[in-house]
């Protein structure tokens, strides 16, 4: 059976599809890091992100909130000159931001998961163009991540989040990962 048409061929893109993407994520470090990496892709393919992925995480210390969340001016400046991210003001104090508001959250898995009743959706659409970019749940999700202070995370890009963590699984019906991870 014929994988998900977006990984292409690339080795780096089909082992993050068939180990990562779409694969239900629990923890909320994690959820973090993975909100903010899809926040630094907007107006970017997602491989230039996966690509960047460790510079990403030394760069930010491990994706730390309760670190980020203390930076200020020297760190955003350090940050820029990182070649190994997306060098984005905008992006890295919305960063810094989001560490703020993602500490307001005592639970920010089953924030997220509450949303989808604590399992994944299950969309199994036949065709890539039966996946949409956004839906309600993603506008909602992303409204309420706003009103706590959040930012990089409209419709869009938390649709693409929750596809990523698993909370929505959009693997095509015929796609060997719908059912879980491939292994081997």
């Amino acid at each position: 059976m014929p994988r998900c048409h977006w990984c292409g061929t690339d080795p780096l893109y089909v082992a993050y599809h068939d180990t990562e993407w779409g694969v239900p994520e629990y923890d909320s470090r994690s959820l973090w890091e993975k909100l903010i990496l899809d926040g630094f892709q907007a107006g970017l393919s997602w491989i230039t992100i996966l690509r960047r992925r460790d510079g990403f995480r030394a760069a930010f210390e491990g994706f730390h909130p309760e670190a980020i969340a203390t930076w200020g001016e020297p760190e955003i400046t350090r940050l820029l000159a990182d070649p190994r991210i997306i060098r984005h003001r905008g992006k890295i104090e919305a960063t810094i931001g989001n560490a703020r508001a993602y500490l307001d959250i005592p639970d920010f898995s089953a924030f997220l998961w509450d949303y989808v009743g604590g399992a994944p959706l299950v969309n199994a659409p036949a065709t890539p163009q039966d996946i949409p970019t956004e839906s309600e749940l993603s506008r909602q999700i992303s409204r309420d991540l706003r009103k706590k202070g959040f930012k990089f995370c409209g419709p869009t890009i938390t649709y693409a989040f929750l596809q990523a963590t698993g909370l929505i699984n959009d693997h095509l019906a015929t796609c060997p990962a719908q059912a879980g991870p491939i292994t081997a």
